[in-house]
Formats: structure tokens, sequence, C-alpha cells
């Protein structure tokens, strides 16, 4: 079976056959999430550490992550300045335990390896329904206190942490999600 009677038609190898997966260049979306992704490592490192070891986000901090962070938090997020534990083990985990998961996936779709399949699965599930929504609900149903102020540039931050893993659900929906372009 080739790659190309694979990526048109719905037939999926069978066990015994070696599966040989589109070339990345042949799969655009891949692409868009390599990128995407990578700069998830980053924001990780920048943001969710910070709120991950309990960082106080203060104007005249000499360490610069959290200077950026206070920024964000001082003008969009009073949720993210406010520590909740909660929150803390949201954004350890996020930048201790996805960030790891972030890498993996990166070197998964640059060489096709089907098997990051169901680990895909499980994480976005996982952000979409253990992050996204008790983090969107308190901003925006929360007390006032923890409310964002300005709500257009709070989902213009978040938004993709969201709708990137529900891609990324949608990509890996069938098995064999590299014998296809989408």
């Amino acid at each position: 079976m080739t790659a190309s009677s694979t990526a048109v038609g719905s037939i999926a190898p069978s066990p015994a056959e070696k599966p040989v997966s589109l070339p990345l260049r042949q799969r655009p979306v891949d692409i868009f999430f390599i990128a995407i992704f990578s700069v998830f490592i980053v924001t990780c490192i920048i943001s969710d550490s910070v709120e991950g070891l309990g960082l106080d986000q203060v104007a005249n901090s000499t360490n610069i992550l959290v200077q950026w962070n206070y920024w964000y938090a001082s003008n969009f997020d009073p949720l993210y300045q406010s520590h909740p534990i909660w929150l803390r083990f949201i954004s350890g985990t996020s930048a201790f335990v996805y960030v790891g998961f972030y890498v993996i996936l990166i070197i998964s779709l640059v060489k096709g390896w089907n098997r990051i399949q169901l680990p895909s699965v499980i994480y976005a599930t996982m952000i979409i329904a253990l992050t996204g929504i008790p983090i969107m609900g308190v901003e925006f149903f929360g007390s006032a206190a923890e409310r964002t102020p300005n709500p257009a540039v709070f989902l213009a931050f978040n938004m993709p942490y969201i709708l990137v893993p529900l891609l990324l659900l949608i990509r890996m929906r069938s098995p064999w999600p590299f014998f296809r372009k989408f």
C-alpha cells in the first residue's frame, strides 16, 4: 500500500503492512501545528512557570518573566495575579508537563509518528476540559475581583490555547492521522 492510496482513500493499512506516512510537506496542517506548539513551549516558560511556581507578580521584580506577567495580569487578567491554588496547579501542569508533551508532539508531527494520536486526544481533552472551562468560567462569571476587565484582549491572549487543542483533537480524530492531509 502506498502513502498516496491511503491519503485519498479511507483505507487504513492492515497490521501486516508497514505504514508509510505522508511527507510533512504534504501535511500543511501539521506544519501549522509545529509552529503553534513551538510558540506554546515559549509561552509555557514565560507565563505558566511564573504562576506555577507561585512567584508574586509585582512591577518592581528583578525577574523579567515576572515583570512581563505582571504587565499582562495587572491589565487584563486579575485572576492570574491573585494566585488561587487551583490555578497554580493548572499553570504548573502546563509549564512542567504539557511542555514536555509539546516537544514530543512536534517531533511526532515532523516524523509522522501515528502513535502520538492517543496522547494528543488525551492532551486536547484535558486542556479544554480541565484548563479552558474553569479559567474561562472564572474570567467571565467569577467574582468581580477575578473577572477580566478587557474580555477582547483576554480572549486574544487565551483562545489559541483552547482552539488549537480543539483543532488537534479534530486532526487526530481517526486512526493513522498522518496518512491524510487533515
